[in-house]
């Protein structure tokens, strides 16, 4: 901290953080050195302001059929500002103009789930994540794509064919299904028998 004059008996701090407890103490010096530090000032808690850091690692995806699912890493609370703080998810189907806007109100959510039984399975949205608390509504964070909730697969493997390995073994073989908008991702198969 800067050194102050001998004669003066105050000083402004700058650059705390909004809505932060701080207390002070004053220690005097001379050219011979630094004195005892006096007893600390009580807590004093800075004004709110609007919050200025936006969430990170927006992602999501998954879920089922009709949703789209957006998560984030929360805000730490020193960097909240302010009463009231919750988060501002804002997404549009990819391509299209128009913004939707939800509210979340809590502090320590980290998921919205949207469901409209309109959202086709993979469809890409633009998705943003900002901030707001009772001082107004802060950062946005930057685009992140978020595909939507998946459906079952709709074509089945085709090629199925089994060959006999012994008395007690059959092998069983198809072609795989390859990803497209509507299979999705085939995380596995279920062979039955009939």
């Amino acid at each position: 901290p800067e050194v102050i004059n001998g004669r003066t008996h105050k000083a402004t701090v700058v650059d705390l953080s909004p809505w932060v407890e701080y207390e002070f103490r004053v220690v005097a010096s001379n050219s011979v050195g630094i004195g005892e530090p006096s007893r600390p000032s009580a807590l004093l808690k800075t004004k709110a302001a609007v919050p200025v850091v936006a969430p990170t690692n927006i992602s999501g995806g998954g879920g089922s059929r009709s949703e789209l699912v957006i998560t984030w890493e929360p805000v730490p609370e020193e960097l909240q500002n302010g009463e009231g703080f919750g988060y501002i998810i804002m997404f549009r189907p990819l391509g299209s103009t128009t913004w939707t806007k939800a509210v979340v109100a809590s502090v320590e959510a980290s998921k919205y789930v949207y469901r409209n039984e309109s959202i086709t399975p993979l469809s890409p949205f633009e998705v943003k994540v900002g901030v707001y608390n009772n001082e107004g509504e802060g950062t946005l964070s930057s685009i992140s794509i978020v595909y939507s909730g998946e459906d079952e697969p709709q074509i089945a493997p085709a090629g199925a064919s089994a060959l006999s390995i012994s008395a007690a073994e059959v092998e069983v073989s198809w072609q795989p299904i390859a990803w497209n908008r509507h299979t999705g991702r085939v995380l596995g198969y279920e062979v039955r028998q009939l």
